[in-house]
């Protein structure tokens, strides 16, 4: 094999209170799909924030093409060709697809931007990437997030990247959507570009990928440059330093009556009027394509959204939310998909987050006593789902995106709830955490509690689910058991006819 393009050479990172990447070394080479393994706060995207410019190590550094390299921006990382496509899109959604394609280097002529170039190059990277039904003038707001990443690595090519890093880039995806990224990843390696691919989907790693590198606890575990050594067992076990042999750990239970009955409730997102039932113990899924109208029938139900018709009957009660914290003072609390821009206070510490919605609990005589009780709350729950922070008083902005997710879950696991609803609630999450996750839903469905699960990862709800509802464009197809719930069943009713 030829010599590395690319060699992270002892990369040390240190955040306070915690070494984030502890003496990391391994080489990844052109034309080769490199995958970034390891469980939430193992080091992968601070790796790539070092490699992008956004962290500075505390000691070593990186190796791009024989030249050593410590970049102190990511102005300095662009111009030697890094690319780093982020699960948090970096576009601007206000402006045109062209102009988030050519940000930075826009056509000019006689001082002002030259309109005609600017669209016939953009035309030639959505053409290049298949994305012919874009049109250049459209806003990024406008578009799908497949689309919305397919710009980003437009972005990238446009650039000539030669290193690009994809973080997680199929956790909010279609099928289709998730096929087509496979095609472009497979074409970029076969252009000779170094593509380094972080992802917690085992199955991606063993169609895609030609090596994996594994991260615990910020260190390097290990590199496999041959993928015929490597099961999905071992990687599981290298990746959370214990063996575990079933993911999901299902566990029949008894369920009882209905505790949340939907009758024919229309509004924004559905198609036809939707009707379903919970009942308690039960832990039920909502199946379907990116766009299927799974969380908009679900915000209707908890007050995000006001439904137009159709009734809402929780433990018995007729009941119509016009506000999500009524429904969480009913009972029914709801964990969305999207953590950054509706799940989290970013500039607030992960206890306040965690305790912003059960404070009310926390005063005598009408006065809030916010102390050593939120401060044992939050300690507790950072121990029982396995938080990886330094404090209770790191802002949690700081922490990964499945630490993060978990502080989001614990704060309605600290509420009075009966029915929790998780929207994508592994999404970006490692094995391990995921295990942990399904656990504690087992509890609470044991406890009494109703869940529902909305997902697109079929293997997840067909796993953890008792029964599964499966929607396709904005209506609710059926309901199906799950000893009836086959991949084949599933799939068939969620695709279009």
């Amino acid at each position: 094999m030829s010599d590395p393009y690319l060699r992270f050479d002892h990369i040390s990172v240190i955040f306070p209170g915690v070494r984030a990447l502890d003496g990391v070394s391994f080489a990844a080479h052109a034309g080769q799909v490199h995958a970034l393994m390891g469980e939430n706060g193992a080091g992968k995207s601070t790796l790539l924030k070092v490699l992008s410019g956004v962290n500075q190590p505390a000691e070593g550094a990186l190796w791009i093409d024989g030249h050593r390299h410590v970049f102190s921006n990511t102005r300095e990382a662009l111009s030697e060709g890094v690319a780093i496509i982020y699960q948090e899109l970096t576009l601007s959604p206000n402006m045109s697809v062209a102009e988030n394609l050519l940000l930075g280097q826009l056509p000019a002529r006689q001082g002002l931007i030259d309109r005609q170039q600017l669209r016939q190059r953009a035309l030639e990277v959505l053409n290049d990437l298949g994305e012919t039904s874009i049109d250049p003038a459209m806003k990024v707001r406008d578009l799908s997030i497949g689309q919305q990443q397919m710009i980003e690595i437009g972005r990238a090519l446009l650039r000539d990247a030669r290193i690009i890093a994809f973080d997680e880039p199929t956790s909010s995806l279609s099928v289709q959507e998730t096929q087509q990224l496979k095609r472009i990843v497979k074409r970029l390696r076969d252009e000779g570009r170094v593509v380094l691919y972080v992802t917690h989907r085992m199955e991606e790693v063993f169609d895609l990928c030609d090596a994996v590198t594994i991260f615990r606890d910020g260190q390097h575990i290990r590199t496999h440059e041959d993928m015929s050594e490597l099961t999905h067992d071992l990687l599981v076990s290298e990746m959370v330093g214990r063996d575990i042999d079933d993911v999901y750990g299902y566990r029949p239970r008894q369920v009882g009556d209905i505790v949340l009955d939907v009758a024919g409730i229309e509004g924004r997102g559905l198609r036809s009027p939707a009707s379903f039932t919970v009942k308690r113990g039960e832990v039920l899924g909502f199946f379907g394509l990116v766009g299927a109208g799974r969380s908009e029938l679900l915000r209707l139900v908890c007050g995000v959204e006001q439904p137009k018709a159709g009734q809402i009957h929780f433990r018995n009660e007729s009941c119509q939310f016009q506000h999500p914290a009524e429904a969480i003072r009913s009972g029914i609390a709801m964990c969305p998909e999207d953590r950054k821009a509706q799940g989290i206070f970013p500039v607030a510490s992960v206890a306040d987050n965690l305790n912003i919605s059960c404070r009310r609990f926390f005063k005598r005589w009408g006065i809030f006593r916010h102390g050593r009780r939120e401060r044992r709350n939050a300690e507790s729950y950072i121990q029982q789902l396995r938080i990886k922070t330094p404090s209770a008083k790191t802002p949690i902005s700081t922490l990964s995106g499945g630490n993060q997710q978990k502080v989001i879950l614990a704060r309605w696991l600290a509420e009075e709830i009966d029915l929790l609803i998780m929207d994508e609630p592994t999404r970006g999450i490692d094995v391990g955490a995921r295990r942990d996750i399904y656990s504690l839903l087992y509890d609470l469905a044991e406890a009494g509690k109703s869940v529902v699960v909305i997902s697109s990862d079929l293997a997840e709800v067909s796993a953890i689910c008792d029964r599964i509802a499966v929607m396709r464009g904005g209506e609710l197809i059926d309901v199906v058991a799950r000893d009836a719930a086959t991949p084949e069943r599933l799939l068939g009713l969620a695709l279009p006819a």
